[in-house]
């Protein structure tokens, strides 16, 4: 999605550039033609695919819409995303109206040459149990991701030198967090300060929320044993079935930062509806070198 102003400023992106730049020329040169919704596509040809970068053969379709201030809704549109929701957003390509609604999070882009459909809604959000080292670099990555992440360590001692633009940190019980959080669908949660005093607190009640990603750093019979204590904690076998432990994917991870690539691309997966196989979990692909010797 790109978004393309008067003065030729631009936020977003819908190619490496090339297409971008004929954007621009077409707006500059067309802009009192375009009243209504217009598709064009990029890269049929042979031809067109080397001139705007796209493998030969590939093509880009996209959907030209005037932000007319009677009709966009997008006043409209804000407020709802500020507020949390997240939006179905129908553009009729004939007239150029606008129909808003709720959606749900397997809706997604559909487009029939009628109608456009896209859904948006607010950023995802990622809280972090433990202002240590890994952490640090786990949310350096998933800024880069665009997430809205808070980290919450009550012991001020971890937090005394941790500054990373773009993450809140707060002091509060890691139970209390995610209760004041209000975690929905779009939220993911990992612990990683290794006390089970903290982690604990934070996945008996992150388990009961409807977050996408909850999950927990550690051994194999660490994990076990957080399990059997959840347990105690009134976790239903349901709830403990959503539990990730431990975290990641298995990628021969060692060092703090190989350790949070391995945790955000299995965060990403289950974004993205994605069920990693039993192999490439921490657990499933230590059992199987294991049994490969």
């Amino acid at each position: 999605m790109l978004a393309l102003r008067g003065d030729g400023r631009i936020v977003g992106s819908v190619s490496g550039g090339c297409i971008e730049d004929d954007l621009i020329a077409r707006f500059r040169t067309h802009t009192s033609e375009l009243q209504h919704p217009e598709a064009v596509t990029y890269g049929v040809t042979a031809e067109e695919a080397r001139q705007f970068g796209l493998p030969c053969g590939g093509t880009i379709r996209l959907v030209l819409e005037p932000l007319h201030r009677e009709n966009s809704k997008l006043g409209e549109l804000l407020v709802a995303l500020d507020s949390g929701k997240l939006i179905s957003r129908t553009l009729d390509m004939s007239t150029g109206a606008v129909h808003m609604s709720a959606a749900t999070q397997t809706d997604g882009l559909s487009y029939d040459g009628t109608t456009l459909k896209a859904v948006l809604g607010p950023r995802y959000r990622m809280l972090v149990i433990g202002a240590g080292d890994l952490s640090r670099y786990l949310c350096m990555l998933a800024l880069g991701l665009d997430y809205q992440i808070t980290v919450c360590d009550p012991r001020t001692e971890y937090t005394a030198g941790w500054s990373l633009p773009g993450v809140r940190v707060v002091h509060s019980m890691p139970d209390d967090t995610v209760i004041d959080m209000q975690l929905d669908e779009r939220c993911a949660v990992v612990a990683l300060t290794h006390d089970p005093k903290l982690d604990d607190l934070a996945l008996m009640e992150a388990l009961k929320t409807p977050a996408f990603y909850v999950g927990a750093l550690g051994s194999r019979r660490n994990n076990a044993a957080r399990r059997d204590r959840l347990k105690l904690f009134d976790v239903t076998e349901e709830e403990l079935a959503r539990f990730r432990g431990p975290a990641g994917l298995y990628i021969g991870s060692k060092t703090p930062p190989e350790i949070a690539v391995s945790i955000l691309a299995e965060v990403t997966a289950y974004k993205n509806g994605v069920e990693p196989a039993e192999s490439a979990t921490v657990e499933g692909g230590k059992r199987r070198r294991e049994q490969i010797g």
